[in-house]
């Protein structure tokens, strides 16, 4: 009878998890494992937001092997070592898990297979995060594409094709469990995974890890937000995002799954609306797809900006923006929609897309400081923390990315607020001490003279803040012209 161990890492969910349908349909016993790994020299370890949410998805994960009869096998330290004692102790002769696609993931799991085989273990890998592994998918000349626009071109077109497979998702695994000869393995509360303190415990009211709680999610957008998705999923008081995100990162969800989920409503008429809503939210996973393109293609993107000539762009020095950093983050700028997008993701660990757009272009245009900063934040503070579209949001942002037009694409904050929250009700939400503010002078209670007492002044003018950016990135193009060898 062969036993195989199947290690759980960003996967948490028993359904369409190519790892553990196929150590299933080849071996009799099955030991589930996740092994928590944390590291002082990882620069983007999980922040506390993150951890939370792991802490809670791996809760679930448990529950749903215990239903099955089974039991995740949790340990703490190197992940070799870890596996290869469990190998040992289980008489497990393969290990199987899904890739991750990180810079330096690779090479990591490069080094684990080696390490098994020399323990005579046999290891297989899987994608599951991605609908297209990020090195199958180069442009003519065998790169990685830059711009979304051919990027995506390429990408329908391989998911049109017959080589991609439409095949109905893998049935949960029927569970055989190995007994387990040590009971010794540690608690998840003995991990520390959790985070300390109590201030995290807000977010249960608006969160559900866990594969049941991605699936609740995704029926939820199917059936009440898919038709209306086009037109309004820019709306900031309106719930038609999906929030996927977060359950998506930790692959409590598939996209594979979701793919599944609109095939029947990408086969409709044209003029049907979920049509047009299914091919809507389409375009946003493979805005996904594309961030974890670029930085599995460009692995120094964590840290230095896709255009490189734009290191050399003048931000302003720490000392000198220190106060409207802490301003920002607090959500204390006196800009109403900025203070109301920051204060939205303290209090639920999430943001609406477009105030995202509007409080990284405020911070890295308006006050000048370097997108890491604002990068560094989000991390630490998002449930859906992801590398990926972490870091390419802010360099679209930040316009030294991927982005066709990086150089005048400067959001003011008061014209989108007016746009995408006409009747104030998200600001006002989030916002409470402009509850009161009537009309249209809630977006700019400056102008009126309307800000109550309790709420701070801007800290900054829009209008020559974008001036003063504007002339940044002129100045920064100059350079870059004159710089330029001649023909």
């Amino acid at each position: 009878m062969s036993t195989a161990i199947v290690w759980f890492r960003r996967d948490l969910c028993l359904e369409d998890n190519p790892a553990l349908s196929s150590a299933s349909q080849r071996h009799e016993r099955i030991v589930p494992v996740y092994v928590h790994s944390p590291s002082t020299r990882n620069p983007w370890a999980a922040g506390d937001t993150s951890r939370w949410w792991l802490h809670q998805s791996l809760a679930a994960l448990s529950q749903a092997l215990a239903a099955r009869g089974s039991s995740l096998r949790l340990c703490q330290g190197e992940a070799a070592s870890a596996l290869r004692a469990i190998a040992n102790e289980t008489a497990a002769c393969a290990v199987y898990w899904n890739r991750r696609y990180e810079p330096g993931e690779a090479k990591s799991d490069e080094l684990l297979i080696q390490s098994l085989r020399k323990a005579g273990i046999h290891s297989e890998t899987y994608g599951s995060s991605l609908l297209l592994d990020p090195s199958g998918v180069k442009t003519e000349k065998g790169c990685g594409y830059r711009v979304f626009s051919p990027f995506w071109k390429r990408f329908t077109g391989i998911l049109k094709s017959d080589a991609y497979c439409w095949r109905p998702l893998p049935a949960p695994a029927p569970w055989r469990h190995a007994t387990d000869t040590c009971r010794n393995f540690p608690t998840l509360a003995a991990l520390n995974v959790l985070p300390k303190g109590c201030w995290h415990q807000k977010f249960t009211d608006n969160w559900k890890p866990g594969a049941a709680g991605a699936n609740e999610r995704l029926e939820h957008f199917f059936r009440c937000c898919l038709a209306r998705y086009p037109h309004q999923r820019d709306l900031l008081a309106d719930e038609v995002t999906s929030r996927l995100s977060p359950h998506l990162h930790f692959g409590e969800i598939s996209p594979r799954q979701i793919l599944w989920r609109l095939k029947p409503f990408l086969a409709r008429k044209q003029d049907d609306p979920e049509r047009a809503g299914a091919e809507c939210f389409l375009r946003q996973i493979g805005w996904r797809e594309f961030a974890h393109h670029l930085v599995f293609h460009h692995p120094e993107l964590p840290d230095h900006p896709l255009r490189r000539s734009f290191s050399g762009f003048p931000w302003r020095s720490p000392d000198d923006y220190a106060e409207d950093l802490c301003a920002w983050r607090a959500g204390q700028t006196g800009i109403p929609l900025v203070d109301a997008g920051m204060r939205e993701l303290w209090q639920t660990g999430w943001m609406h897309n477009r105030a995202r757009m509007v409080v990284s272009c405020f911070l890295t245009k308006n006050l000048l400081i370097p997108w890491q900063e604002g990068a560094r934040w989000f991390w630490d503070t998002l449930v859906d923390a992801d590398l990926a579209n972490n870091i390419v949001g802010w360099q679209w942002s930040a316009g030294c990315g991927p982005d066709a037009a990086p150089y005048f694409r400067i959001f003011n904050p008061v014209t989108q607020a007016r746009r995408f929250d006409p009747d104030g009700r998200y600001v006002r939400r989030w916002v409470p001490e402009l509850a009161l503010t009537a009309g249209q002078a809630i977006f700019a209670p400056w102008d009126t003279n309307a800000s109550p007492r309790n709420y701070p002044k801007p800290i900054v003018s829009i209008a020559a803040s974008r001036h003063r950016a504007l002339t940044a990135y002129t100045a920064l193009r100059r350079r870059q012209v004159s710089s330029r060898p001649e023909l």
